[in-house]
């Protein structure tokens, strides 16, 4: 079982690695969906600075939702 503080960075790191560049990488057609993931990726890290728990929790599910 894994803890927030283990599961959002990895998230975190599969929106940014793997999710985001095929959405960038289809040009114009995926701009506002890559805006909004770097958005939730700033809202986590920022959320992860201020130990804000129930903003972490939120962020890790909507960055699970991220799909290729």
């Amino acid at each position: 079982m894994d803890t927030l503080g283990d599961a959002l960075p990895r998230e975190m790191a599969r929106v940014r690695d793997e999710v985001l560049p095929a959405y960038l990488e289809i040009g114009a057609a995926g701009h506002f969906a890559a805006t909004m993931m770097r958005a939730d990726l700033d809202a986590a890290a920022g959320a992860m600075a201020e130990g804000d728990t129930v903003a972490m929790i939120r962020l890790y599910e909507k960055l699970k939702g991220y799909h290729t």
